[in-house]
């Protein structure tokens, strides 16, 4: 009954582990889920008065399907302030949430047998999504040795005459890796000699930067003259605190956000109005609360590093920006517990949420075995209490 492409597709594996968790505890366990990634605390008042009062004035019917002009112009002014180039509202798209904002993307430029380049460790969702486009996943394996993160050679020997896209992500779910002014550079060289290679970049932890200035570097910063085949997608879920109300942007060419937009216009119609009217009020005026998140954050990173450091057999991999730490527990796989052997992330994953009430996301489901991705999105509380279980756990290894 279902079409092939149904029968093939399978759930965002970080939402259903942390679906079970929120069962577990729904059952009186005391599970601790570092798993989804989305920030602890609450969505900034000025955000939640905006959407109080839009939907007092009656601002609650359609818009157009590219978003409230007001938004538009906003997202372009702040976008145009962090990449240091002009952008107009006309290059402005929004939509409902950056994951459909990439999805929208993929689906405006690819035709079937596109190749899209993927480096791994990659978010769970980028495979899946370039396939219900039409698109073909090219994964390329990123590991240790380069950071996680692409490096030019590595581009250079994964395009085909098959290629469409350079998927980035910086920093990166599942691992905070940021690419530096000069690695972003290196990758640009090569692109400057394919000219009908686009650029999906995925930045929607750019302003969770541990980086100096709070601020991730991108790659249209130096190489301003790829702007007219980048597509900058952001949202107002990981920085603003506003993941339940569906807010993403694409910035680029006129020709492709105006696809987008016709393409939204026939799927989820007009955005959420009462969320853009939030949005609009959260990219405005809560510049200084999204510094304060940072700098708890980083305190956050530091304390579960530390923490974690202590476990022995755990290797952790300093995050530049985000809030995941990407840990190797590749010393782990082959000892026994509790009679089983453990083989891979996702059994050890397993054992972890129902023995020890701990919910993390198995690095398998990131393209790259051997490694958890634990989110540090929680209260230090929560991390001390995790980081205790993991040592608990370890001890029970034989």
């Amino acid at each position: 009954m279902l079409s092939k492409r149904m029968q093939q597709l399978k759930p965002s594996p970080t939402l259903a582990l942390a679906a079970k968790a929120k069962e577990l505890k729904s059952q009186g366990k005391d599970v601790i889920s570092l798993t989804v990634g989305e920030p602890d605390w609450p969505t900034y008042g000025a955000a939640k008065e905006a959407g109080i009062q839009a939907i007092h004035e009656n601002k609650t019917t359609y818009t157009p399907a590219a978003g409230i002009p007001e938004l538009r112009k906003a997202v372009a002014q702040l976008i145009g302030k962090q990449l240091a180039m002009e952008v107009s509202p006309q290059q402005v798209t929004i939509g409902s949430g950056a994951k459909f904002i990439i999805y929208t993307a993929f689906t405006a430029l690819l035709d079937p047998g596109d190749e899209v380049i993927v480096p791994s460790p990659y978010w769970v969702s980028y495979p899946t999504m370039v396939e219900l486009a039409g698109g073909t996943p090219k994964i390329v394996e990123c590991d240790a040795q380069t950071h996680f993160k692409l490096s030019g050679p590595l581009l250079k020997s994964a395009i085909t005459e098959k290629t469409k896209i350079l998927l980035l992500n910086s920093p990166s779910n599942p691992t905070g890796a940021e690419y530096s002014h000069a690695e972003l550079d290196a990758l640009a060289e090569v692109l400057k000699e394919y000219p009908n290679l686009w650029i999906v970049s995925d930045d929607i932890y750019n302003q969770l930067s541990f980086h100096p200035g709070g601020l991730s570097p991108h790659l249209l910063h130096k190489n301003p003259e790829l702007k007219e085949r980048c597509i900058s997608i952001n949202g107002m879920s990981k920085a603003y605190a506003m993941t339940g109300w569906r807010m993403g942007w694409a910035v680029g060419p006129e020709a492709v956000i105006k696809a987008m937009a016709s393409f939204q216009s026939q799927t989820t119609g007009a955005p959420c109005s009462i969320s853009q009217w939030a949005s609009l009020a959260a990219i405005t005026e809560t510049a200084d609360e999204v510094k304060e998140s940072l700098v708890a954050l980083q305190e956050r990173r530091e304390l579960f590093i530390k923490l974690l450091n202590g476990v022995p057999g755990l290797q952790v991999f300093p995050p530049q920006g985000a809030f995941y730490l990407w840990v190797k527990v590749q010393d782990w796989l082959g000892k026994t517990y509790k009679g089983k052997t453990l083989v891979d992330s996702k059994q050890l994953s397993q054992i972890l949420l129902e023995d020890v009430l701990l919910a993390v996301v198995p690095g398998a489901e990131f393209g790259t075995e051997g490694y958890l991705r634990l989110s540090f999105a929680a209260s230090p509380e929560d991390l001390k209490r995790a980081s205790e279980r993991l040592a608990n756990f370890q001890q029970q290894l034989s």
